[in-house]
């Protein structure tokens, strides 16, 4: 017996705009007008008295760049709660207007509007408040802002998103003209999409989440949502008293060939470390994966005479070995990934009664959506969701930002919180893929087993290249028990 699914509670999780102004104008009605701006505000200014540190806010050089919005007013409040601590407070105005509140509270604790030379208070600041777009922002930054923006991203200061990083797409993450690259963004109420998915993402800097009281008024389903170490925990399987390794679930591998061998000794090991009790492999690099893993059940196949198993991978390395038509044929889930995709028919998938999980990466993706690899890249989220509406089936979208969207764009789209740059090797894909296919045998929903490969897939990296850089995809393989066990002991 498998132990593990329960309620998922302490993920992270990012609401699109139009939610969060409804939230917002719900919780807004049960408060007094500008309390819900007076929250922000005072979170805002908690998250710059901490970056500046203990006893360096008075003296400390502010500059604030303000838009029209919201942001703005958000800005210009928390600049006057610095001012009053003794910060020197300067305000630059980028748009046609400015919130008269805000801006009168600033003046009132002496902060000052730079009206002459924008750039002059830039060159000696030690933080900046980025309030130039909000959250309905679009298209990049207008031009007049984009000089002071770059001036600010060129000086010493610590640069401090409120919100948003203005230029940034909140709903998508994309990124189509000029933005302003923080270190720090503090955001409100919720997590934004944009906050959580590249190319947006790498504007960020260290996410900051201030609580103004949404909660109550957010949705029960989220639009994006990041799983962390006690959600993953939860999920993992957990072999009882009672379990042999049927009973853990075998999960089938389809991989390699004479050309790539090494894929299927990758995913095998993936597997193998991912929980099932036992895995049969299918193909023509059988020598190399029994030299490299003697416990593996090898047939020569067909897959459909290899035995039970729980669930299929099929794919990495297979180069133009038969295995994706026969396996797609069974009536258990089934992970298909690398060469299995070439020209993989939407119709086939969408007819099969089983689950099916697609783990493409950004190029992969494009072929199947006739797109360019550099379009997926600047919108993988509408990608990743298209893909699960065109086959019906869960995709795991691999790349800088690791999605998981389930069949049909069901429900909130994960968000991979793990990894490293150096996961970007030959044959991590690979490993990937076992893991995954080694959960779904063991009785993971096919949206939990593609989240938690991921996570655990790029804490494994992480472990891997600590403190000593590049890896090889067998070491990530060989670091997963450590993964599994960091995960488990909540570390």
């Amino acid at each position: 017996m498998i132990r593990g699914c329960g309620r998922l509670l302490t993920m992270r999780t990012a609401h699109r705009v139009e939610t969060v102004r409804a939230a917002e104008a719900a919780l807004m009605t049960r408060l007094p007008e500008g309390a819900l701006m007076q929250r922000a505000a005072a979170g805002l200014a908690a998250a710059c008295f901490s970056l500046l540190g203990k006893g360096r806010v008075y003296g400390a050089r502010v500059v604030l760049l303000v838009g029209s919005g919201d942001n703005g007013g958000d800005a210009l409040y928390a600049g006057a709660r610095l001012a009053r601590r003794g910060a020197g407070v300067t305000a630059v105005l980028l748009g046609d207007r400015a919130h008269e509140g805000g801006l009168a509270a600033l003046r009132a604790a002496g902060g000052r509007v730079e009206a002459d030379d924008p750039f002059a208070p830039l060159a000696t600041a030690d933080l900046v408040l980025d309030g130039i777009t909000g959250i309905g922002g679009r298209g990049g930054l207008r031009p007049d802002a984009v000089p002071v923006a770059r001036a600010a991203r060129g000086s010493d200061a610590v640069v401090v998103a409120v919100d948003l990083p203005s230029g940034v797409d909140a709903d998508t993450g994309e990124v189509t003209g000029e933005a302003l690259r923080a270190d720090v963004t503090v955001t409100f109420g919720t997590y934004k999409p944009g906050l959580l998915v590249d190319p947006a993402r790498s504007y960020a800097g260290a996410l900051r989440l201030v609580d103004i009281g949404l909660g109550d008024e957010l949705p029960g389903v989220p639009d994006l949502e990041a799983l962390q170490h006690q959600d993953v925990a939860r999920l993992l399987p957990v072999p009882g008293a009672e379990s042999d390794k049927y009973r853990r679930g075998v999960v089938g591998v389809v991989a390699g060939s004479a050309r790539y061998p090494g894929a299927a000794v990758l995913a095998v090991e993936g597997a193998l470390r991912g929980g099932a009790g036992a895995v049969r492999y299918v193909g023509g690099a059988a020598d190399a994966v029994i030299a490299a893993h003697p416990e593996t059940l090898v047939h020569p196949g067909p897959p459909d005479r290899a035995g039970r198993v729980q669930a299929w991978v099929v794919g990495p390395g297979l180069g133009d070995e038969p295995g994706v038509a026969e396996v797609l044929a069974s009536d258990v889930p089934v992970l298909v990934d690398a060469d299995g995709l070439r020209g993989l028919d939407p119709a086939l998938v969408r007819a099969r009664s089983a689950p099916t999980v697609l783990t493409p990466h950004a190029g992969e993706a494009a072929a199947l959506l006739d797109a360019t690899r550099e379009e997926v890249e600047a919108g993988r989220l509408a990608a990743v969701r298209e893909l699960a509406g065109r086959y019906g089936a869960t995709v795991l979208l691999k790349g800088s930002t690791t999605l998981v969207c389930g069949a049909g764009a069901a429900g909130a789209v994960r968000v991979n919180p793990t990894g490293t740059g150096w996961l970007a090797t030959a044959g991590s894909g690979d490993v990937l893929s076992g893991l995954a296919g080694s959960l779904l045998a063991a009785g993971l929903r096919p949206v939990d087993a593609a989240s938690c490969a991921a996570y655990l897939h790029g804490l494994a990296a992480r472990r891997a290249s600590e403190g000593r850089g590049p890896v090889t995809a067998g070491e990530v393989a060989g670091t997963l028990g450590e993964a599994w066990r960091d995960v488990r002991a909540g570390e």
